[in-house]
């Protein structure tokens, strides 16, 4: 018996299984450490490589799932054959007898692993042949896992995708989401809409919860970029809320309800991927609103409003900076 080799792959295996569990399986714990590393080092490498061509940096989201997954599958199958490592005559040849190579201990790890059927070796009879049991279950289970968190990443990425859509049809700015909701008279119309992207930013959240991987995902079509549509959309209930005449605001709860929704959202994604920018943004252009006829307060009025949200309107710039963007000063941004 050699305990180095048995104690170590014990250590990846447990290391191995205890991230994926966690990534896969605790919805309120996010990513697992080893996970949470290989998604942040992996985002700096391409976000560097990506600094002048935006294309590249849409490929971080694919390369660190398959990094992770690689991650996953390299612990199991390094841990189990370094466990069969522990024991001279853990496996036999049965065409060739002699001394077994750690090739040949990898390869017996891999077609036990993934349930390949009987190789040209075998484990010796008892322990041995409860560890190639646990091998061989080990990998039905974890394989499955991996495969129900890839799907399940990748419909939260078209969620993802969808709502950015759906803010960006009504404008890719805030002023420009006003300007489009008032008919000439009232703001009639916008409630449904709000309510809507209400529900969306809280799947949104859950799902960043549960998959930060989802941070990495990105596109550099203007359209379906999440963050972008978050700060135009709060940029919009920022005016909706403190720009507009109180008389023509649409319903506060709605309103407040909204805004709560994102203020959720932020909180949850710039303690994980983002963080609060040093200045503040731009503020929103009431003129704009005000040339489609909507009624505003104030401009000292609304410069007020916006000293009161300063911290959110930063963590928003802090978003678009941690995801390689600059904030957005006109609809072509």
């Amino acid at each position: 018996m050699n305990p180095v080799p048995l104690v170590l792959g014990v250590v990846l295996l447990v290391a191995a299984v205890g991230d994926l569990l966690w990534t896969t399986l605790w919805v309120e714990g996010g990513a697992g450490p080893l996970t949470t590393r290989v998604t942040t080092w992996t985002w700096r490498t391409i976000r560097k490589l990506g600094s002048q061509r935006t294309r590249v940096l849409t490929l971080a989201g694919p390369v660190t799932l398959l990094l992770g997954l690689a991650v996953w599958i390299g612990l199991l199958w390094a841990g189990w054959t370094l466990v069969f490592a522990g024991a001279e005559n853990a496996i036999f040849d049965t065409r060739d007898p002699g001394p077994i190579s750690w090739v040949e201990r990898f390869y017996f790890v891999g077609y036990s692993l993934f349930t390949m059927g009987n190789g040209d070796f075998t484990p010796k009879d008892g322990i041995w042949q409860i560890v190639t049991s646990l091998t061989t279950a080990s990998g039905m289970l974890f394989v499955t896992l991996i495969v129900s968190y890839v799907i399940s990443v990748l419909e939260a990425v078209t969620q993802k995708r969808a709502f950015a859509s759906n803010v960006s049809g009504l404008g890719q700015r805030g002023e420009t989401i006003v300007r489009s909701a008032w008919n000439g008279e009232t703001f009639d119309g916008l409630e449904l809409p709000l309510n809507s992207f209400t529900t969306e930013i809280n799947e949104l959240t859950t799902n960043h919860q549960a998959y930060p991987i989802l941070h990495y995902f990105y596109t550099d079509q203007r359209k379906y970029a999440t963050v972008l549509s978050i700060v135009a959309l709060d940029e919009a209930l920022t005016l909706l809320r403190f720009g507009v005449s109180e008389d023509e605001r649409p319903s506060k709860a709605i309103l407040e309800n909204a805004r709560a929704s994102v203020g959720n959202y932020l909180q949850l994604v710039t303690s994980s991927f983002g963080h609060t920018a040093v200045e503040e943004p731009p503020a929103p252009d009431l003129d704009i609103v005000r040339e489609a006829g909507v009624p505003t307060v104030s401009d000292e009025a609304f410069s007020q409003s916006l000293t009161e949200a300063e911290k959110r309107r930063k963590r928003l710039l802090g978003l678009v900076e941690a995801d390689a963007r600059a904030w957005p000063l006109s609809e072509d941004d």
